[in-house]
Formats: structure tokens, C-alpha cells, sequence
């Protein structure tokens, strides 16, 4: 292999690996899948306890769960459909990631005969795992922040629904149920999932809301388990609470947007001034190169 075929092969391998470091760092939709799973699970085949083994995977990312320290981002895993092990192990997949990246590029320098100190390295080696460490948790977060706005959303609607169904006269258990059943996003399965289950373990509506809301970090789902609780334990009429409810979810809703879009205009002030002084510098420097060169 010569000089020319191993600079490209290393070359390749760097990009690749930073092709990896941008797939993660993409945002990511939260995951339907498990919701869906749990709703319409497939009837596997019956085996013996002896030849269900989980897969190396799975035990690499529960020898993680034991070993590494730290408090897991739960609820935001919960909210967006994820395991603790999967988290995990795309952090220790990173680490390595940045541990390695800076040997491939030291192997092209290398052939090319630039000499580098070893220490150098294994600094970036470190630094870039470092970062690389914390990336994942960057991204649950931005994600998650991204899940719980939506989820707003779809609570909204579904407290329209809920108040329409109350106001043809339809009680609030099966209202709810009946509304939950209309929408197809993750938010309406996440509510089918926990209002099936509360019927079969022949539970309470609102507590089953309340601990869902708990779980996910969405604190608008205490407000209907509030609603719910109101008419069952009191007897309450909550078609106009629920009404005015999503009418105030919606005002606050518009508002956040308006106040991100303001936000985003006033950050456009900044490189639109530099745009204006780099065009304004170059119809000025044809001027300002004669006046120089009459002068000199």
C-alpha cells in the first residue's frame, strides 16, 4: 500500500467517524415505536427461559447503568421513548470516538512527514472526549424541550375535543377516552396507552393523568386530571373549565411563538449590520485606492 492509498484510507476513516459525530448531533423525532408496542404487541413465541438471552448489546448497556455514575435523564428518556442502556452506550460509543479520531489524523500526518508529539494526541483525544461525553446529553435535553412543546400542543386539541364531547352531554370517562381516540400522534397514543391501562387495572382516570404528566415532565396534563377529579369525586360540571382551559393553553402557546419569533428576528440584527458595513466597505474601496493613489 503506498503513502498516497494510506492517506486516503485514514482520510476516510476520519470522515467517517465525523459523519457519525453530525448523525447524532441532528435532532431527532421521538420515537413511536415503543408507544405503538405497547399498544399492539406482537405474540412471540413461546421458549424456554434457558434460551432467552439478552442480546450483547443490551448487557453492555446494563453493565453501563451499574458502573457508570451519575443519575440518568429519566423522564426526558421516557418522554422521547428511550432506554438508559441505548443512552448509554451512544455516550460510550462517542468517548471512543473522540479517543480515536485524533490517532487517524496522527497516522495521515505521519505519512505525510509532519512530525507531531505524541502528547498532542492524546490532549485532543482527551478534550474531544470529553465534549463528546456530554453531547448526548445536550441533545435529550434540546429534544426533549422540542417533545414537551409539541406535547402542549397536542393537549390543546385534545382538551377541545374533550370539551366537545362534554358538551353533547357524553360523561368525562368516556369523553376522554373517545377524544384520545381521535388523534394519531404520539401525544393521543401516550393517552390511549394510559387510559386503556387505568380501565383494565380498573383505576383512577386522573390519578393514571396526573402520574403521566409527572413522568413526562408535562405539567398541563395535572390540569386535566384536576378537571377529571372535579367531576368524579364532586360531581362538577367542567364543560366550561375545560373550555376555557384550552383556550388559555392556546393564548400562552401563541405567545411563547410570538416571543421566539421576535427573538429570532432580533438575533438578524446583528449579521444584517455586518452585511450592510462589508458592502458599504466595498463600494467605498475603489474610491478610497484612488484617493490614495492620487495623493501619493
Amino acid at each position: 500500500m503506498n503513502t498516497l492509498t494510506t492517506v486516503l484510507v485514514s482520510g476516510g476513516a476520519g470522515g467517517g467517524g465525523l459523519a457519525l459525530l453530525v448523525n447524532e448531533l441532528l435532532p431527532a423525532a421521538p420515537k413511536l415505536g415503543p408507544a405503538l408496542a405497547r399498544l399492539h404487541p406482537a405474540p412471540a413465541p413461546h421458549r424456554p427461559a434457558s434460551r432467552q438471552t439478552p442480546s450483547a448489546q443490551s448487557q453492555i448497556g446494563r453493565w453501563l447503568v451499574n458502573k457508570v455514575p451519575g443519575a440518568l435523564p429519566r423522564r426526558d428518556l421516557d418522554l422521547l421513548g428511550q432506554s438508559g442502556e441505548d443512552f448509554l452506550l451512544n455516550k460510550a460509543l462517542l468517548v471512543l470516538l473522540g479517543l480515536g479520531a485524533p490517532s487517524v489524523f496522527l497516522g495521515a500526518w505521519t505519512l505525510l512527514g509532519i512530525s507531531v508529539a505524541l502528547y498532542v494526541p492524546a490532549a485532543v483525544g482527551l478534550l474531544l472526549a470529553s465534549v463528546f461525553w456530554f453531547v448526548p446529553d445536550l441533545m435529550i435535553r434540546r429534544d426533549a424541550a422540542k417533545a414537551r412543546a409539541e406535547a402542549a400542543h397536542g393537549i390543546a386539541v385534545y382538551l377541545e375535543l374533550v370539551a366537545l364531547r362534554l358538551g353533547a352531554g357524553i360523561a368525562i370517562e368516556t369523553a376522554l377516552e373517545q377524544a384520545a381516540f381521535v388523534g394519531r400522534g404520539w401525544v393521543f397514543c401516550r393517552l390511549q396507552d394510559t387510559l386503556m391501562r387505568s380501565r383494565i387495572k380498573r383505576g383512577r382516570q386522573w390519578a393514571a393523568l396526573k402520574d403521566l404528566g409527572e413522568r413526562l415532565g408535562v405539567p398541563v396534563l395535572a390540569d386535566v386530571a384536576d378537571f377529571v377529579q372535579m367531576s368524579t369525586q364532586e360531581g362538577a360540571s367542567v364543560y366550561d373549565t375545560v373550555r376555557h382551559r384550552a383556550a388559555s393553553l392556546r393564548t400562552e402557546q401563541l405567545n411563547a411563538e410570538a416571543a421566539a419569533a421576535n427573538a429570532d428576528t432580533e438575533k438578524m440584527q446583528a449579521p444584517q449590520a455586518v452585511l450592510c458595513v462589508l458592502v458599504m466597505a466595498a463600494m467605498a474601496f475603489p474610491a478610497v485606492l484612488n484617493a490614495f493613489h492620487q495623493t501619493s
